[in-house]
């Protein structure tokens, strides 16, 4: 975990494992808008904001509630245009 001006935030193989899916899939919520992604520096790596990561965790139906209902697959979100 990386900390910026009070602010926490994870590198992808951190919040991929947060998350409990591969990089790949990170980058796709990314690419979507589901998550945002900030660059650290002049180097492509991308850092997450860990209340992010952890927003979308609560999107996940709670233990003994309806787990037939999983977070969608990134494939399936349109951006919305106008």
């Amino acid at each position: 975990m990386i900390e910026i001006d009070g602010v926490e935030y994870l590198t992808a193989n951190e919040a991929a494992a947060l998350l409990g899916v591969k990089r790949e899939t990170l980058y796709a919520y990314a690419s979507r808008g589901r998550l945002r992604s900030y660059r650290r520096g002049i180097r492509r790596e991308r850092l997450y904001r860990r209340s992010d990561i952890e927003a979308l965790l609560r999107l996940q139906p709670a233990a003994g509630e309806r787990d037939d209902l999983p977070l969608p697959k990134a494939e399936s979100w349109i951006p919305f245009t106008s």
